[in-house]
C-alpha cells in the first residue's frame, strides 16, 4: 500500500566530491551466506541527511517532483532509452573484468526491466499476473562527452580501486585516468556505473535522483566487479544486483521502506512509495512464505534482497517513469532525442574506431601473442601487420603470432565496415626481451642515454609520468633511473621490468639495489614493490614491499638526491630454488601515494648471501679482494682530494676519475698496503663540477662522489 510523504532522498556528501565509508560488515544487512552488504544506499542517504543544506536541498527536490507530477497529463507508455558508461576502475587483476563479462550485465540489465527474463512466469501464485514491462531500454553509449567514439566501456588503472572507504575519490581516478576521456561524464548524459574491487564493504550502492549533486559523474552507480553479470568472476546469483541498484538510481526504495534494516518487524510501518507492493519486513533468503506484516511479502522483487528476484511491479515502472520524466537530478534529459544521438546511444552501428589488445606485450623470444579484436563499433574485415612477427600479417580477426628475435615491434590493425576503414598503429607494443645476462649482474644504468625503447628495460606507464632515465643524477655515478612521482595524483601505478637473467644451476641468490626518496607530506602512503617471475612474466610474484611512507623522510618541494646519505640498500633475499630458472625476470612496481619522486640504482644479482658491496666477480666478493671503508675528503675539494680505504691484503689497486659524462679524466694504480691506505690525489688540473672517484681492485669496486670547487 502507498503512503505519502516526503521523501529527504540521497547518497553522497558531494561539497568536496568525496564522501566516506565505515566499513565495518553488518550481517543484518547482507543476505544469507554473504559476507558484503548486498546495498548501502539508504545508508549512505542517512549519513547525507546529517548535513543540513544537503537536508534542505533533497526536501525541495520532493517539493519539485510532487510539483511536476500534479502538472502532468496522463502520456501513453512507449519505450524510453538510457545512454549507459560502464567505468572498470581496476589495478590489472581480476577486477579488470572482460568486455564479454560487461556485455553479459548489459543483457542481464535490459532483460529485467523489459520482461524478457522466463523466470518472471514462475513467480508465486498471489503476484501472478503482476511482474511488469518498465519500457525503460539501456543502451551503450559510443560517444564520450567530447564526442571521441568508443564502445561503452571505459578502463582506468588505479590501486584505488581496492579502497572504497572513499566512492568519491574513485571516480576522480575514473574522471582523470580513464582510457577515452578525461573530464565530467555528466549524470543528466550518461548512467555511469563503478565497477570496484572494493566498494566500502557493499556489493553495490548509488544514489536517488537529487539536485544536490547536480549533473556531476558522482551520482552514478557503484558496484563489486563479482556482482556484474552471470560469468567470469560473477555468477547467477550476484547477477541481478545491478537491476536493484538502477532501480534506486530511477528513485525505488526498498520494498519494506527506505532504510537498510532488511528482517526488521518495525518496517510494518514503513512503506517505499509503490501502492501495488505490499508492505513487508525485508528478507535476506528466498522466503516465499514470509507474512509478518499480513500480506504475503513480495520477496520475488528486484527490490528485496531475495535469491529469487525476478520482477518489477506497474506501480514501480510508474515511479522509475516518472523519475525519467522529472527536472530533479536532470534525469529528464537522459531519453531526449538530442541527447540520444549526443552520446552515440541511436543504436546506429558503424565502424568508428580500430582497437585491439594481446595477452602479453612483454616476452621472451619464441614466444606466442594472442591477439583480440576489439573494434568499435562493427568491423567485417581485419588487416593486421606485425613488424617482427611470424606471420608478418594477417587477416583473421583474432590472430595468434610468434615473435622469435629480441626487439621493440609495432603492430598496426586496418579495419573496416565494408564502406570505411580506419587504422590503428601501437608504436613499441611488444617487447621482446634479450637472451638471458649471467650473473653476478649489475645496472647501474651508465650505459644508456634513454631507457625508452631498449632491449633491456621495459616500462609500463598506465598514465602520468613513468620511469626514465636520470642523468647526473646517481649513487657515487653519473646516472640512474628515476620516476617523477611530484604532483602526479595518488593511486598511479609505474613499473620497470628487467629482461632475463639465468639462475640456473644456483644455490643461493641475492638481489640488492639502492633507492632514494622522499615524502612530499606526512599524508603520503608511496609504495615501492619488488615482484619476481620464473615464466619470463607470464606470472608474478610479489617479494619485497616498501612503505616509503614509513622510511622517508619529507621534503615539500621536488626531490633529486644529492648525497649518498640520501640513498638506501636493500636485500631481497627470499628468491626461492623454484626461481632459479634461465628466464627469471623481475620488476619494480611503484604505486604512488601523493608523495615525491623516487630514485632506483646500482641494481646487483649475484650468489651468497646479501653484502653492501658491489658484487662484479665471477663468484662474488672474495674477503682477500674487498674493499672496505672507502671516504674522500675534503669534499668539495679545490687542490688536493684524500682517498681513505683498506684492503685485507697487499694488492694492487686501480683509482679513476670519471665526469658526469662517464669520461675518464685520471687514472692511476698503487700498490695498496695490507690495511688502512690513503691516497692523495692532484684535482687543480680538474674543472668545477661533479666528478666520481673508482677505486678498484681484481675483484671488488667502489665508487664515491666529489665536488671540485
Amino acid at each position: 500500500m502507498k503512503k505519502i510523504y516526503l521523501s529527504l532522498v540521497g547518497i553522497l556528501l558531494l561539497t568536496s566530491n568525496s564522501f566516506s565509508q565505515n566499513q565495518s560488515f553488518d550481517a543484518t544487512n547482507a543476505r544469507d551466506g554473504e559476507t558484503v552488504e548486498y546495498c548501502t544506499t539508504h545508508k549512505k542517504r542517512k549519513e547525507l541527511l546529517m548535513n543540513p543544506q544537503a537536508a534542505a536541498s533533497f526536501a525541495q527536490d520532493e517539493i519539485i517532483r510532487q510539483q511536476e507530477l500534479q502538472n502532468s497529463t496522463n502520456v501513453e507508455k512507449a519505450v524510453v532509452y538510457v545512454p549507459i558508461v560502464f567505468h572498470i576502475l581496476h589495478n590489472g587483476g581480476t577486477e579488470n573484468i572482460s568486455d564479454e563479462q560487461i556485455m553479459d550485465a548489459f543483457s542481464i540489465l535490459n532483460r529485467d526491466f523489459r520482461l524478457m527474463n522466463a523466470d518472471a512466469a514462475n513467480v508465486h501464485a498471489d503476484f501472478q499476473g503482476l511482474p511488469d514491462d518498465m519500457e525503460i531500454e539501456f543502451r551503450l553509449a559510443t560517444k564520450a562527452p567530447n564526442g571521441a567514439c568508443f564502445n561503452g566501456i571505459t578502463r582506468t588503472q588505479n590501486v584505488i580501486t581496492h579502497d572504497g572507504s572513499n566512492g568519491g575519490s574513485q571516480v576522480t581516478a575514473v574522471r582523470n585516468g580513464n582510457n577515452v576521456y578525461n573530464g565530467n561524464w555528466a549524470s543528466n548524459k550518461y548512467l555511469n556505473i563503478y565497477i570496484v574491487a572494493d566498494a566500502g564493504g557493499a556489493a553495490g550502492y548509488t544514489m536517488t535522483p537529487n539536485n544536490w549533486g547536480g549533473t556531476d559523474m558522482y551520482n552514478g552507480i557503484w558496484i563489486l566487479h563479482n556482482y556484474v553479470g552471470s560469468m567470469g568472476t560473477s555468477g547467477v546469483y550476484s547477477s541481478r544486483a545491478l537491476t536493484h541498484e538502477v532501480g534506486h538510481w530511477l528513485n525505488l526504495e526498498h520494498v519494506w521502506g527506505p532504510n537498510n534494516n532488511p528482517g526488521n518487524a518495525a518496517s510494518c510501518g514503513d512503506d517505499d512509495g509503490v501502492a501495488d507492493t505490499p508492505n513487508e519486513i525485508g528478507v535476506t533468503s528466498c522466503a516465499l512464505n514470509e507474512a509478518t506484516c499480513g500480506p504475503r511479502a513480495n520477496v520475488e522483487n528486484y527490490m528485496d534482497y531475495s535469491y529469487c528476484s525476478k520482477m518489477f511491479t506497474p506501480g514501480q515502472g510508474t515511479r522509475m517513469r516518472n523519475a525519467l520524466n522529472s527536472s530533479v537530478g536532470g534525469r529528464n534529459n537522459l531519453k531526449t532525442a538530442q541527447n540520444i544521438s549526443d552520446t552515440g546511444a541511436d543504436g546506429v552501428m558503424a565502424l568508428c574506431k580500430a582497437e585491439f589488445s594481446s595477452d602479453k606485450n612483454s616476452i621472451c623470444a619464441g614466444t606466442t601473442v594472442q591477439f583480440t579484436d576489439e573494434t568499435y563499433n562493427a568491423a567485417n574485415g581485419w588487416t593486421w601487420t606485425f613488424d617482427g612477427g611470424s606471420p608478418a600479417s594477417s587477416t583473421a580477426q583474432n590472430p595468434t603470432v610468434t615473435y622469435n628475435n629480441p626487439g621493440v615491434y609495432s603492430v598496426t590493425l586496418v579495419a573496416t565496415d565494408g564502406g570505411s576503414n580506419d587504422t590503428e598503429t601501437k608504436t613499441g607494443f611488444i617487447h621482446v626481451v634479450p637472451a638471458a645476462t649471467s650473473i653476478p649482474l649489475l645496472e647501474g644504468f651508465e650505459s644508456f642515454s634513454t631507457l625508452a625503447g631498449v632491449d633491456e628495460w621495459g616500462i609500463i606507464n598506465p598514465s602520468g609520468n613513468g620511469f626514465e632515465l636520470a642523468t647526473s643524477v646517481g649513487l657515487n655515478s653519473a646516472k640512474s633511473a628515476r620516476l617523477i612521482n611530484y604532483g602526479q595524483a595518488a593511486g598511479d601505478l609505474d613499473e620497470l621490468v628487467s629482461s632475463p637473467v639465468n639462475l640456473s644451476g644456483i644455490s643461493q641468490v641475492t638481489l640488492s639495489f639502492r633507492y632514494a626518496h622522499k615524502r612530499r607530506n606526512t599524508s603520503d602512503d608511496d609504495k615501492l614493490r619488488v615482484l619476481v617471475t620464473n615464466s619470463c612474466g607470464d606470472s608474478w610474484a610479489i617479494r619485497k614491499t616498501i612503505l616509503l611512507a614509513s622510511t622517508s623522510s619529507v621534503q615539500g618541494s621536488s626531490f633529486t638526491p644529492s648525497t649518498e646519505s640520501d640513498w638506501t640498500t636493500i636485500h631481497v633475499t627470499n628468491i626461492t630454488s623454484s626461481y632459479f630458472v634461465d628466464n627469471f625476470r623481475y620488476k619494480f612496481t611503484f604505486e604512488g601515494g601523493g608523495g615525491n619522486n623516487i630514485f632506483l640504482d646500482n641494481i646487483n644479482i649475484y650468489e651468497g648471501s646479501p653484502s653492501d658491496d658491489l658484487v662484479t666477480g665471477s663468484s662474488g666478493i672474495s674477503e682477500l679482494t674487498s674493499i672496505n671503508g672507502l671516504s674522500v675528503y675534503p669534499n668539495p675539494v679545490d687542490a688536493e682530494l684524500s682517498v681513505d680505504f683498506s684492503v685485507q691484503t697487499a694488492q694492487e689497486v686501480v683509482l679513476s676519475v670519471q665526469d658526469v659524462t662517464g669520461k675518464t679524466v685520471q687514472i692511476s694504480s698503487i700498490n695498496a698496503n695490507e690495511g688502512s691506505n690513503l691516497v692523495l690525489m692532484n684535482t687543480q688540473d680538474l674543472s668545477s663540477g661533479i666528478y666520481f672517484i673508482e677505486v678498484k681492485t681484481a675483484g671488488a669496486r667502489q665508487v664515491k662522489q666529489f665536488v671540485v670547487k
